[in-house]
């Protein structure tokens, strides 16, 4: 395994993975900061910082940091999750040096130039827009403030159009110093690098780091369920179903993977051969798991016309009573097949290696190799999947609908079908 992991004097913690024959590096750093961090009043703040890091420093203009990347072939990107915000670059391996000086100025050294901000702020809420416009997008944020009420893990991670138009740039600058420090952040890198270069680059580079970490003590998502419903004219209804899940560290965690793949996670999966192939209820429906520092969920997406909707969700709810019951070996090994391919596809590639790595070690503090993946991959058996199932689905439903909904049953008939 080629993976070296060095934690720098300030607490910043730096991960290579290094492959010797690649001509190219993906690289970035990870900050533990996302919406689940923002007190309500700021909502949407990390990812308007996000947008704002690329906006000038006090080096290197908006302009000048796009050129100067792609001066070289190079290519540089972010984005925000409710945990996490990452930067990232994928460059040519001599041009290294550049691409962490890059990364390190826009998270050191940004300006916020009123103006920009201004301009930002503009851009931010026709992004929040555009998701309202699109119900295939917005219904997911629906769907998680309604499992996660009244919580920060609830909350958009593009926060509202009205708390992002107030946001100053003092408070800006405050989320910033406080988040932005070396102890909450990863800086990793995968591809043709030697990790002590690496590391050199990364600790002249970061300096200006604070080292103090005064996030507030994070206060445990609390998973409760409900029903949200949308009355839009559309010529689709959009329907999510979940349940809570598990977290990152919980020892489920795997069989959940197992299960959500073969009950939904590919075109051979229960629920697409049984929706789409059989009765032709959906063009689109999956299912997915995903997993937090402490929480977690199990989710069922499904688009279809609204007088398809009934016969769609009695075939859901029964598949779903069923499913621990009528498992076979061979959906669990063709599950498990998936999942080891696509970490071992992932392995191939830069980008996804050096993601992997930094979120690794931000969730259990040390990274997992391959085979270790592989194995506890492997290690999911019937008795795994059948225990999960169970505890899944005895779970409170959530429940979040957008579209014409005449045909919808009430929400206590829908909590009803699913109470197994």
């Amino acid at each position: 395994m080629t993976v070296k992991v060095t934690t720098l004097p300030s607490g910043l913690r730096v991960v290579t993975d290094e492959m010797p024959d690649c001509g190219t590096v993906s690289l970035g750093a990870w900050v533990g900061v996302g919406a689940r961090f923002e007190p309500a009043h700021l909502n949407g703040v990390s990812h308007l910082l996000e947008h704002m890091a690329f906006k000038g420093t006090s080096r290197r203009s908006a302009r000048a940091i796009a050129e100067e990347i792609e001066a070289v072939g190079g290519h540089i990107n972010a984005y925000t999750s409710r945990e996490t915000t990452a930067y990232y670059a994928k460059v040519l391996k001599d041009d290294v040096a550049l691409a962490v000086d890059i990364v390190g100025d826009i998270l050191q050294h940004s300006t916020l130039e009123a103006e920009e901000l201004d301009r930002e702020r503009h851009v931010v809420v026709q992004e929040i827009n555009q998701a309202f416009d699109t119900p295939d997008d917005i219904i997911f944020d629906w769907f998680q403030s309604t499992a996660y009420p009244e919580q920060a893990i609830g909350r958009p991670v593009l926060g509202t159009a009205e708390i992002v138009r107030g946001l100053s740039r003092e408070a800006i600058f405050d989320f910033m110093a406080a988040g932005y420090t070396a102890p909450k952040m990863v800086v990793s890198a995968a591809g043709g690098l030697s990790h002590d270069s690496f590391v050199d680059m990364v600790e002249k580079t970061f300096s200006a780091l604070p080292v103090d970490d005064r996030g507030e003590p994070e206060v445990p998502a609390r998973y409760t369920g409900g029903h949200y419903r949308e009355q839009r004219d559309l010529e689709q209804t959009h329907l999510v179903l979940g349940f809570e899940g598990v977290s990152y560290q919980d020892p489920d965690y795997y069989a959940l993977a197992v299960m959500s793949a073969l009950f939904g996670g590919g075109m051979s999966s229960r629920l697409f051969q049984e929706v789409r192939e059989a009765r032709g209820l959906a063009y689109s429906i999956y299912a997915y798991a995903s997993s937090y520092i402490d929480t977690g969920m199990f989710s069922i997406y499904a688009g279809t016309s609204p007088k398809d909707i009934p016969e769609m969700v009695a075939v859901i709810a029964d598949e779903s009573a069923k499913l621990a019951d009528t498992l076979t070996e061979q959906e669990i090994s063709r599950a498990r097949a998936q999942l080891r391919a696509s970490t071992i596809m992932g392995m191939e590639s830069t980008s996804s290696r050096c993601e992997h790595r930094a979120r690794q070690l931000m969730i259990y503090g040390h990274t997992l190799s391959p085979e270790e993946s592989i194995a506890r991959i492997e290690a999911v058996d019937m008795d795994a999947v059948c225990r999960v199932v169970r505890r899944v689905f005895a779970s409170p439903l959530t429940t979040a609908a957008v579209g014409p909904l005449k045909y919808l049953e009430s929400d206590a008939a829908l909590a009803a079908r699913f109470s197994f």
